[in-house]
Formats: structure tokens, C-alpha cells, sequence
């Protein structure tokens, strides 16, 4: 199983300097991808400008949207146009995680529609495959993504996320989760592979969130209620859910490993060097 690293876009304590330096070292340290989180309505950095800063310090990561809400980003054309800059100016280490995402008020903020986010997410896939194949309208826009289009990597648990990954995906992502539920879940996005008739086997991804260290359970589940707060009392459990332990994540991963997982992409809770450095001991030694 590949071990990735999330790009703190998120968390606090992060500014320029921090989340470069992060992007340095997680390339030389070996993790395979640098993973970005997305919300609009939220004091973090945009992911597709987190990940163009991360390319330009790095050589051999992939550089993986983790995922991307594309519904609530108005005008396709122009979106199919920022990523493949994006993967042609990281040489070609762009993947595509994309989903409907289920926060409102991202969607509000841009005045785009919620209610039908999916069947508009289905959409926007077709028409950013045809752009870049230089079909249809968006016949002359370019550049192009280096292998046609990016790796697409589909996330969402419900049964429409799970079809939906079938039809159109290279794979599929999970949400946070625990190493078991992960299982049940890998499970059903094979079964709704095989409903569709496909016969490759679909790339699985799973993320989770980790901090080591001195203080890092506070540091930890402060950050985590906060960005959790939408959901209400559910954020205290996203929040206790986080490993703080040092044992505990390397058997975790162990057991995302025997329930079917690809690639785990382990996001921090601070921004802080060190931090860095602990995680990667513990997942990639």
C-alpha cells in the first residue's frame, strides 16, 4: 500500500513558508502523493493554487485533489483549463479526485445549485473529457493533460457516489473512516464496479487524519471541531476519532492495507516541520 501525505491547507498554524516546506519534504521524505482538502466557505487555501504552489518545489509526488467539489465551480471549460496547467506544469502528477461534496453553503456562496450537485457532477466529467480530447465547444482550449486526462479518483459513500465511480472513474476514495468500516465500504464500490460491467480493478483510497507528538490530541481535536463545526454534535466524534499515537497509526495502516486499500493518505492537524517528520518515520519506515 502507497502512504500519502496531506498538504496542511487547512489547519491553523499554517502560512507560506510552512506549507512549501511541507511540500519539500514530503517529496524527499518519499510519501506518493500530496493530498489537498476543499472548502470555500472556510479560512483555508484553495487546493488547485495549494497544489500549483506545491509543483513548483517538487519533482516526484503526485500532486491529488482529495477531494475536489467541481459542482459548486461555475463554468467547466475554464476548470478543465486550470487542471490541465496543473499537470502539464507538474509534469504530469496531477490526480483527479473529484465528488458532490455536502456542504451547502459552498454551494450558496457561489450562487450554484445543491440539490442537484451529482447529476451536474456527472456532467462536468463528460465535458472535461471532451475538452481535453478538443471535442465539441471546448474544440482549441488547451493545454492538455499528458496521458489525455488525469487519473480520476471518485469519492462519496452513498450508493449514487458508489455508481458513480463505477461509470466514470479510475477509482475510488473514502471519506474519513475507521480501517474496519473502510472494508464494508471497499466492498460495496467493487460491487457497483462489477454491476457496471468493468473488469479493470478500480484504484481504492482512503484517507484519515493523524497527529504525533507532544500536546497533539489538544492540537488535534481543536482543529477537527473547528473544521468539522457543520455537522454539529458529529464534529466531537470526527474529532476523538483522530490518531494520536504512534503504534496505533502504524497498525491502522496495517489494517487499511489487509481491507483493500491502495494508497492512505495520512492529513496533519498542524502545519509545524516536525510534524512532518514524525509522521513520515512512522508510516514510511
Amino acid at each position: 500500500m502507497d502512504v500519502g501525505i496531506g498538504l496542511p491547507t487547512t489547519v491553523p498554524d499554517v502560512d507560506r513558508d510552512r506549507l512549501l516546506g511541507w511540500a519539500r519534504e514530503a517529496d524527499r521524505f518519499g510519501f506518493s502523493s500530496l493530498g489537498v482538502l476543499d472548502r470555500l466557505v472556510y479560512d483555508n487555501y484553495e487546493p488547485l493554487v495549494s497544489l500549483a504552489a506545491a509543483a513548483a518545489v517538487t519533482e516526484r509526488i503526485r500532486l491529488a485533489t482529495s477531494i475536489l467539489i467541481a459542482p459548486y465551480r461555475p463554468g467547466t471549460a475554464l476548470l478543465a483549463k486550470q487542471l490541465a496547467s496543473l499537470d502539464e506544469l507538474s509534469g504530469g502528477r496531477l490526480v483527479l479526485g473529484l465528488a458532490a461534496g455536502g456542504r451547502e453553503d459552498d454551494y450558496r456562496a457561489t450562487g450554484t445549485a445543491y440539490g442537484d450537485r451529482g447529476r451536474r457532477l456527472d456532467a462536468m466529467v463528460a465535458e472535461l473529457k471532451d475538452v481535453w480530447a478538443g471535442r465539441g465547444e471546448g474544440a482549441g482550449i488547451g493545454p492538455h493533460p499528458r496521458r489525455g486526462a488525469p487519473e480520476l479518483i471518485v469519492g462519496g459513500h452513498s450508493p449514487a457516489a458508489m455508481r458513480r465511480a463505477a461509470r466514470i472513474g479510475d477509482g475510488w476514495i473514502a471519506g474519513g473512516s475507521s480501517a474496519a468500516g473502510y472494508g464494508a465500504l471497499v466492498r460495496q464500490a467493487q460491487e457497483a464496479w462489477a454491476e457496471q460491467g468493468r473488469t479493470e480493478r478500480p484504484r481504492m483510497v482512503g484517507l484519515l487524519y493523524a497527529c504525533l507528538g507532544a500536546d497533539a490530541r489538544p492540537v488535534a481535536e481543536r482543529y477537527l471541531r473547528a473544521y468539522y463545526a457543520f455537522i454539529g454534535p458529529k464534529a466531537e466524534m470526527a474529532a476523538r476519532a483522530v490518531i494520536t499515537d504512534a503504534a496505533q497509526l502504524k497498525e491502522t495502516l496495517a489494517e487499511y492495507a489487509e481491507n483493500g486499500c491502495d494508497e492512505l493518505l495520512v492529513f496533519p492537524c498542524t502545519a509545524q516541520a516536525a510534524q512532518l517528520e514524525l509522521l513520515a518515520e512512522t508510516t514510511l519506515g
